[in-house]
């Protein structure tokens, strides 16, 4: 049940930023060593999620090591129109979007004429429909492909294609109307049925809005373009985060107090990669648990909605298979308390059963049979 493998691809046109903003996050890398992954291919940076819980239960318990949450990031090369007829990189770019489990969509919001746009003018809303369009199409020759092998499947008698078949024909008119399938309101039995598809406008998106310090932004001219845009995000109940990722990219190898001076000088006091690693979490249903003690205190990664024996799994398999109770108290109350000993007594470590659903920032003890 562990998510570590779960990763978010980074899309969007050419020029607007998408390897600038890769090579800030791949600088908050974690240690592979820690994490399941025996290839890390270049193009994929393991990311550290930052969560000061962390910082303050490793310094509660004296840990000699701290391992937070980690999320991986898989840079993706430029799409450019007419890239599900196999223009530019067209197939590869697509089969690449197909194996992430979210897209983050970075999108350019400043003028610089030094910067060319491949449309040779800056006009967000229109990038986003350009690179959107792409993947409904590439959606669409899926879907019809499918939708034909599912009648042959049906008058054999498959019933599991009956379901698949009437998720199919609830998506195909939405694509074929030019808008994504996650439009189609599908319930989640149909969500599941169709997820052989890997179809790329199912998966969540998170806009990244990258601005250019010092640069002509959109968000600041107010000449109607940005303004559009925040308009398309409010229908359409999108997600977006602002970052401006050149300047991240210089960053990345200044230590933090020379970051922090540096920050204050340019009065941009926010972090834009840690929220957009935060987001990324988010995007993908995922929370914390805690293990916390003298060896280590460490973030584990899990699906919303996992109950106990599931969580265990993510630390080892025994933990799920010979799963007998979990000890569980909020990593806060366990500070409250001082210390394991005062919160037992204080009646503030819970035990679970099977069915308990595991909340973001529980700390938790697993017993297990031998």
């Amino acid at each position: 049940m562990s998510s570590s493998a779960l990763s978010i691809g980074i899309v969007g046109l050419p020029n607007v930023g998408k390897s600038t903003l890769f090579s800030a996050l791949t600088k908050k890398s974690v240690l592979i060593a820690n994490y399941p992954f025996a290839t890390i291919d270049p193009a994929v940076g393991v990311v550290a999620v930052p969560d000061g819980r962390v910082d303050t239960l490793a310094a509660f318990s004296s840990s000699a090591k701290k391992i937070p949450a980690a999320v991986s990031f898989v840079d993706i090369a430029g799409l450019v129109k007419g890239a599900s007829e196999g223009e530019g990189l067209g197939n590869q770019f697509l089969s690449h979007i197909r194996e992430v489990d979210a897209i983050a969509h970075v999108v350019r919001i400043f003028d610089n004429p030094e910067i060319t746009h491949v449309e040779s003018e800056v006009n967000p809303l229109r990038d986003i429909e350009t690179v959107t369009l792409e993947l409904v199409l590439a959606d669409l020759e899926t879907t019809n492909t499918r939708l034909h092998s599912l009648e042959r499947e049906i008058k054999r008698g498959d019933k599991e294609a009956l379901l698949e078949h009437q998720a199919a024909r609830k998506v195909h008119p939405i694509l074929a109307a030019g808008q994504a399938a996650s439009l189609a309101g599908l319930t989640p039995l149909e969500q599941e049925a169709l997820s052989g598809l890997h179809l790329l406008t199912l998966k969540p998106v998170l806009y990244v809005l990258n601005r250019q310090s010092g640069g002509h932004n959109l968000d600041e001219s107010r000449d109607g373009r940005f303004e559009q845009l925040l308009e398309y995000f409010t229908q359409s109940s999108a997600t977006y985060i602002i970052v401006d990722a050149h300047l991240e990219h210089e960053l990345r190898e200044l230590h933090q107090e020379d970051k922090e001076v540096f920050r204050r000088e340019s009065e941009i006091f926010d972090d834009g990669i840690d929220a957009l690693i935060k987001a990324g979490y988010q995007l993908l249903s995922l929370i914390s648990f805690f293990t916390t003690g003298e060896d280590e205190t460490r973030a584990w990664t899990i699906p919303q909605g996992a109950n106990a024996p599931q969580a265990g799994a993510a630390i080892h398999s025994d933990f799920q298979d010979k799963f007998i109770r979990a000890e569980v108290i909020a990593w806060n109350t366990l500070l409250s308390a001082g210390s394991y000993a005062k919160a037992r007594e204080q009646g503030a470590i819970r035990t679970e059963g099977k069915e308990y659903i595991v909340k973001d920032g529980d700390v938790i003890v697993f017993l297990h049979s031998q």
